[in-house]
């Protein structure tokens, strides 16, 4: 079929992709992948980019819409990157990250359909999949008339889509925004211009503690200083009921990563609290810290569960981050061991075990495929169970051979990507284990992602 840039066809969606694209087929068979568009649609998609045998389409027009679409809560949900899948009901979302996962397990990992369909646990929700994160960065930019704005990054771009009440976040985001940008409009503050490099404000960063309702809030700014500071400390802690923390941090690189190295307390308290069931974590700007509570408590939960902990076994939790894993492991186990390539996050983890009076976690600063190493073979520390919680691109090759040298009876994987995951299970499953269990959780609704813990079983130990 000769398809062509700016065509436009009618398709019928009948899948979604990983990404939550739109999936449908032209007559003789041909695919169109088309962002925004969700199974059940009917719609006019015109071509942007076309290769042999499919295409990519924008959605021009929905002239059937699918029985499980909805109106979005955000105005600006399309141009936004951060909910792909806000048109889709909630309960079919749920429904495409658990076949995203299981088709994952099947294409990458290798496993039977059959097997996959019974290894799956129920899918864990939400019960209210808005307002979830305690996080929020916003970049600071200006609109065609010169007037500063805020908002998020339209996907794969550096183009301010202007939104200060974003249905993700805290409710008092919207508030803060205001009175920051209120604030630099008054003193004449400009915003950072990346292309030259000049002006100040580059981010706010506003965290909360959901228990607590302790808020911090954080300006990255191109300098060392804001002009009259403590002018807008003053504002911010009047008027904004749980303000906890007002920090500067500086950032003078030509760089995409949002927070600099030096960061200056103004007002209140260096860090804020938050709790995952009963234990106590001390946040700072730069900690690292599951962005949604609720799930995170969940999948703690699980991962304990699976864990099958009795008071008599040696943990290992590799990427631990701030201790979160960690430190909810130790009060049923031995011994726990964290390891985390971030110097900061380890000061946090051994703050954190202070904090909660827990003395038999202990956390190492490195890579985990250079740690486990060391203290497995030179060391001698052995594991009766491993949890590994990675980053997206899933655990290196050498961190996932040295974990099946050391033949830990249960090893649980805790996968914010299913895809990375997949590849690490086909692996440990061809090296003496066997996947028993899994489950996901939706930490987060309205995107694509989804978290998703399993079990594996050492083969000889059953």
């Amino acid at each position: 079929m000769n398809v062509l840039k700016n065509q436009i066809y009618t398709v019928t969606i009948t899948d979604m992709g990983s990404d939550g694209e739109g999936i449908g087929h032209l007559e003789d068979g041909y695919t169109l992948f088309v962002k925004d568009a969700v199974i059940g649609d009917v719609v006019k998609a015109r071509i942007v980019k076309a290769k042999k045998g499919y295409a990519f389409a924008r959605l021009e027009e929905i002239t059937e819409p699918s029985a499980d679409r909805v109106k979005t809560v955000c105005s600006f949900a399309r141009q936004c990157g951060g909910c792909q899948i806000q048109a889709l009901s909630y309960e079919k979302q749920i429904e495409f990250k658990n076949r995203k996962v299981k088709n994952n397990l099947i294409r990458i990992g290798g496993f039977e359909p059959d097997f996959v369909e019974r290894l799956m646990e129920e899918p864990a929700g939400m019960e209210e999949p808005f307002h979830y994160r305690n996080k929020a960065q916003f970049p600071i930019g200006t609109d065609k008339s010169g007037r500063l704005i805020t908002g998020f990054y339209a996907g794969r771009t550096h183009t301010i889509i202007e939104n200060r009440d974003c249905a993700l976040g805290a409710a008092e985001n919207r508030k803060i925004l205001d009175i920051i940008l209120d604030f630099c409009e008054e003193k004449k503050i400009p915003a950072y211009e990346e292309t030259t490099g000049e002006g100040l404000l580059r981010h706010v960063l506003i965290r909360k503690g959901f228990s607590t309702g302790q808020i911090m809030v954080c300006l990255i700014v191109n300098g060392a200083s804001l002009p009259e500071e403590g002018v807008l400390a003053d504002r911010l802690f009047e008027r904004i009921a749980g303000m906890t923390s007002f920090s500067l941090n500086s950032n003078t690189e030509n760089t995409n990563v949002i927070m600099g190295k030096k960061t200056r307390l103004i007002r209140g308290q260096e860090r804020i609290e938050d709790t995952i069931g009963d234990l106590t974590f001390s946040i700072s700007p730069l900690s690292f810290y599951q962005v949604n509570p609720v799930q995170t408590e969940k999948i703690y939960a699980q991962a304990l569960s699976y864990a099958g902990l009795t008071g008599e076994e040696t943990v290992w939790d590799l990427y631990c981050g701030i201790g979160t894993i960690s430190l909810f492991l130790a009060k049923k186990a031995k011994a726990v061991y964290g390891v985390e390539i971030v110097p900061q996050a380890i000061e946090d983890a051994k703050r954190n075990a202070e904090r909660n009076q827990i003395s038999n976690a202990r956390f190492y600063v490195g890579k985990a495929e250079e740690v486990l190493p060391e203290k497995y073979e030179k060391e001698g520390i052995y594991a009766d169970v491993i949890v590994v919680d990675p980053p997206r691109k899933g655990c290196d090759g050498a961190c996932l051979s040295t974990m099946a040298r050391m033949k830990p009876k249960r090893i649980v994987y805790v996968s914010c990507d299913s895809a990375t995951l997949a590849r690490d299970l086909k692996y440990l499953c061809g090296n003496g284990y066997e996947l028993v269990k899994g489950r996901i959780f939706d930490n987060f609704p309205q995107s694509v992602h989804v978290e998703t813990v399993c079990l594996l079983n050492n083969r000889k130990t059953d």
